[in-house]
């Protein structure tokens, strides 16, 4: 029988870990991580360590991480170190967002999170800010796929503060940047006006507004809360210009990817996988660096936020 909970209050379906719940009624900051950064972004081993390291590093700055993800069915708010080991290594771990959390639940499967699914479940357990590598959105050609990341009209209705460094570029981000607008999502640079993608410092698109620190950015979130909004706000988080993949590189590598994913007939959400996999190659291995500099700074800014917030 359906059992209807409150918003933002934990399902009985869902477990959220001892540390996270008593961080959380003790009024200390608490930082969701998403998990398909892990079992589908990153190879192994350097997913489980960079798992690892982010928690040490969340901790290291006094806020509680909650690593989030499924666990044979049981969706896990705050991974113990041996489930995020579990996840990192095992065979068959699918990708979940909200509408496979069922699925999952019901055939017992293991599953990164995605944005959306994280999302959900972070504000399920009264956490107030997520980290992220690069957000969903719009995919090219989507005026006649309607092929659009179930993260834009799940951010719409969940506010909680999102920490990415844009979208990925792979993206339409026109098309993502105003579908942003149509679902009234603010959307905030750290310390810019341009909109960042991913690897790349400057999407080439402009934004109305910015942040300068972490208290500005829970101020905004307080704002939102004040006036009764629903919508996520977006941080988007730039990588360091001397650090973010070369943008001649990262353009013809993109055309090139893109070309190839046609050809063999990717679509959907095996899409991102194949490209950042082929982007991976075909830089030597520079866009994972990259990658992982972009997380890192993402999951820091998190945990400020995170701190100003709780404060």
């Amino acid at each position: 029988m359906p059992v209807d909970v409150p918003p933002g209050s934990a399902h009985p379906a869902i477990r959220v870990t001892e540390e996270v719940r008593a961080a959380l009624d003790d009024g200390r900051p608490v930082l969701a991580l998403e998990s398909t950064i892990l079992t589908h972004g990153l190879p192994r081993p350097r997913n489980l360590e960079v798992a690892l390291r982010s928690e040490a590093e969340v901790r290291a700055a006094g806020v509680v991480p909650a690593t989030i993800g499924v666990v044979a069915g049981v969706p896990v708010v705050g991974l113990a170190a041996a489930e995020i080991e579990h996840l990192c290594t095992a065979e068959g771990v699918v990708k979940a967002s909200v509408r496979d959390l069922p699925i999952a639940r019901a055939k017992r499967l293991d599953a990164g999170t995605t944005v959306a699914a994280t999302a959900w479940l972070a504000h399920r357990a009264r956490i107030r800010v997520m980290s992220t590598g690069g957000l969903g959105g719009v995919h090219r050609g989507a005026g006649e796929s309607f092929d659009e990341s179930a993260d834009l009209p799940l951010l719409a209705e969940t506010p909680i503060t999102l920490v990415s460094a844009g979208v990925k570029s792979i993206l339409d981000i026109a098309a993502t940047l105003e579908r942003l607008e149509t679902l009234s999502i603010p959307v905030v640079g750290y310390r810019t006006n341009r909109f960042p993608a991913f690897t790349v410092t400057d999407s080439g698109f402009a934004l109305d507004y910015r942040v300068e620190s972490p208290a500005e950015a829970a101020a905004l979130a307080r704002a939102r809360d004040e006036l009764g909004l629903r919508a996520a706000v977006l941080v988007a988080n730039p990588v360091a210009p001397e650090r973010q993949l070369d943008p001649a590189l990262h353009d013809r590598v993109l055309a090139e990817s893109l070309a190839a994913a046609a050809a063999a007939g990717v679509t959907g959400h095996d899409t991102t996988p194949f490209l950042l996999e082929r982007f991976q190659r075909e830089t030597g291995g520079a866009s994972l660096e990259v990658n992982l500099e972009v997380y890192r700074g993402n999951v820091s800014l998190g945990a400020e936020i995170a701190r100003e917030l709780a404060g």
